[in-house]
């Protein structure tokens, strides 16, 4: 399983690209995993505003539907459309292609809450 390593990621199972004062957001390779076969992505409309931990989005599957969670706070300023009519983007690149949204970032110190690439492996082994 990849866990990228310039990454940050949360418990529950979202990782977030840093640019600046953006945030890229996509749910892990893992969690794509455990899901299975995505049908349906719902995404946060632009302009949303999110709180960390906050249910923003959800992914369908051929197993479950399970929402995914706002790692940190913000503006949401990126969404990515292609998923609307290529949800499996997630099953094939889910830290490429794959991503959800973007966000601004409201509070840089959340990013601090959020596990490095070790952590997150160690979070998943357990």
């Amino acid at each position: 399983m990849q866990i990228p390593g310039e990454l940050r990621y949360s418990s529950d199972h979202e990782w977030v690209a840093v640019d600046g004062t953006r945030a890229r957001v996509g749910i892990t390779e893992y969690a794509q995993e455990a899901l299975g076969d995505v049908v349906y992505v719902q995404v946060p409309e632009l302009g949303t505003t999110v709180a960390a931990g906050d249910s923003f989005g959800e992914v369908e599957s051929t197993k479950s539907v399970s929402d995914v969670y706002a790692p940190l706070s913000g503006t949401v300023v990126a969404v990515n459309d292609a998923l609307a009519d290529a949800p499996e983007t997630i099953n094939r690149d889910p830290y490429g292609s794959g991503w959800l949204c973007e966000i601004e970032i409201a509070d840089a110190s959340e990013l601090e809450a959020l596990l490095d690439a070790d952590a997150y492996q160690a979070l998943v082994q357990a």
